[in-house]
């Protein structure tokens, strides 16, 4: 979709919007727990969207909000794509649900194949969940049972990266590595799990745009050197990252880490992860962040982007070798047990044939590649020399700033967000980082006002 596409889209939303206006008096807050959210705070100052189309969101007040955030990184095509709308209403009508055990529904089939088909060589076969957590949790489990399988049961170590964030199941807590996530739940995370080094070097290389930062010292240093080590190689079962530290504040890896991790995995024989939840479909400019690094691993996870954010829909897609050793055993017995209610769901696995085909159709990964260094180039302009900003970095469709700490951790951001949210502007505040992911139909003029709109707000609340 071209940038003037999305101009001519957004007056449905304009015209649209007086008859979705809710009053804050109709909003009843006794019964929704709203996630990962200050609720004491929202329920002061409500943000809530009734409508959405194209690049903007519709508040219940009638606003108009651009979304500088994908929603959650996931509606990569822009809000309210009529052809996933349509798949999804016509597989309503043929097949709302079939059971995900001992049975499956055709679409299931032409997801995964359509998901296959778009993933790096090698990666073959794709079981599905609901979301992100979901899928790292199923990856952690499926690298556990193919050593197990092997006659390698042993190998129960787990590694993760500090600051890394693989959902908030207690397999991805465990080997994620965000303090906030973990601090309440740490008596009951996984045993046998450390973490890497973090891949963020301030001093040397706090402003990145569009490029990998070459390290001077070896970031898998400590990994050879300290972790593996400690816990001997031959008792790990598998190391899990994001491409890019996603969450986190959209950290970017030093050039050679992906390669050079991938080489570790294969000499110790250590299955390699990569949670592509946030990178996956696009995101990087290429279909995963497998891609854009050149590497490939043993399991892949996925979610968000997938359906456009239009459904909930996630999995993991596994090297068929993966599968092959767990195909084992008698022909009345499941060879994973695992598995849940909605996987591969008929009318998820419909949205997703929709929104992977309008993907091709509208060469939106070559999009993502054209508008990423628009957005970083916009960031680093207006940030690069603004006081008290201490990092900026950009890479595909994403870019990231990075405020000196205030009195309390995480407050200036979260007010910049507030800030930008009432100006217009959709911005993800992530501890003392405030990120842009919008879609990638996204234009210049566009990024132009999003760019704008934070810096003025970065300024008023430094």
């Amino acid at each position: 979709m071209t940038a003037r596409h999305v101009r001519a889209r957004m007056p449905t939303c304009f015209n649209q919007r007086r008859s979705h206006i809710v009053g804050v008096n109709e909003l009843n807050f006794d019964h929704h727990w709203v996630p990962f959210t200050p609720n004491q705070d929202f329920r002061r100052d409500p943000r809530v969207m009734v409508a959405a189309d194209g690049m903007y969101c519709t508040t219940h007040d009638g606003r108009q909000v651009l979304d500088g955030v994908s929603g959650l990184w996931c509606v990569g095509l822009g809000h309210n794509r009529r052809p996933i709308a349509e798949a999804i209403t016509q597989q309503l009508g043929r097949l709302d649900y079939a059971t995900a055990f001992q049975s499956t529904n055709d679409q299931a089939f032409a997801a995964a194949q359509a998901i296959a088909e778009m993933a790096p060589d090698g990666l073959d076969k794709v079981f599905f969940c609901n979301s992100g957590s979901e899928a790292a949790d199923t990856a952690l489990k499926l690298a556990l049972a193919y050593h197990r399988a092997n006659g390698q049961a042993h190998r129960t170590v787990l590694i993760g990266r500090e600051r890394g964030y693989h959902g908030v199941g207690f397999g991805g807590m465990s080997v994620g590595g965000i303090g906030g996530n973990r601090k309440a739940f740490g008596s009951q995370m996984l045993p046998r799990v450390d973490h890497m080094q973090f891949i963020h070097d301030p001093l040397n290389h706090a402003f990145i745009h569009n490029e990998l930062p070459e390290w001077a010292s070896d970031p898998l240093a400590d990994l050879e050197q300290r972790i593996l080590p400690l816990h001997d190689p031959s008792n790990v079962a598998a190391i899990i990252v994001e491409p890019v530290a996603g969450s986190a504040g959209w950290y970017i890896p030093p050039k050679g880490y992906m390669q050079r991790l991938r080489q570790i995995c294969d000499k110790h024989g250590i299955l390699l992860i990569f949670d592509e939840v946030i990178t996956g479909f696009g995101r990087l400019g290429a279909p995963f962040g497998a891609d854009f690094f050149g590497v490939t691993p043993d399991l892949l996870t996925f979610a968000k982007c997938v359906t456009n954010g239009a459904i909930p829909l996630g999995g993991v897609i596994a090297r068929k070798a993966i599968f092959d050793a767990l195909e084992t055993g008698p022909l009345h017995v499941s060879e994973f047990a695992h598995g849940y209610t909605y996987s591969g769901h008929p009318v998820s696995c419909a949205a997703a044939v929709a929104t992977l085909k309008l993907l091709k159709e509208e060469q939106l990964f070559d999009r993502a590649a054209k508008m990423g260094p628009l957005l970083g180039d916009a960031m680093h302009q207006a940030f690069a020399d603004m006081p008290g900003v201490v990092s900026v970095r950009s890479l595909g469709m994403a870019a990231a700033v990075e405020l000196a700490p205030g009195e309390a951790p995480g407050k200036r951001a979260y007010d910049v967000f507030l800030e930008c949210y009432h100006q217009g502007v959709l911005v993800r505040p992530a501890g003392e980082n405030l990120v842009f992911a919008p879609p990638f139909v996204v234009s210049a003029e566009q990024i132009d006002q999003m760019v704008t709109m934070l810096a003025a707000a970065v300024r008023k609340h430094l």
